[in-house]
């Protein structure tokens, strides 16, 4: 099974006039609401922000998700593979 971690899983973002992306590889969800999106990729955590933002598709199994609303930031961070360990990530479990 680390032979499997080891290999990272294809992360790509569309995006579409800053209304709406679609994003695959990702390996989990981190919280949301209508202005922030975390997820969680093989390359660390993606963070969208905007206004109005909506998740239309999401799929674990298959590392999908797509969001619409007012896009106005895409950001990676270097904390590939952490997991939040907040409140919302316990209730969430």
């Amino acid at each position: 099974m680390n032979e499997q971690r080891s290999v990272k899983k294809p992360s790509n973002i569309i995006m579409e006039n800053r209304k709406s992306m679609t994003v695959s590889g990702i390996t989990d969800m981190g919280n949301f609401d209508d202005q922030t999106v975390t997820a969680y990729t093989d390359f660390g955590m993606l963070t969208v922000k905007g206004s109005g933002l909506h998740i239309s598709k999401l799929s674990v199994e298959t590392g999908e998700l797509a969001i619409s609303g007012e896009i106005s930031m895409i950001a990676y961070s270097d904390s590939a593979g952490k997991k939040a360990t907040g409140v919302l990530a316990k209730i969430f479990r």
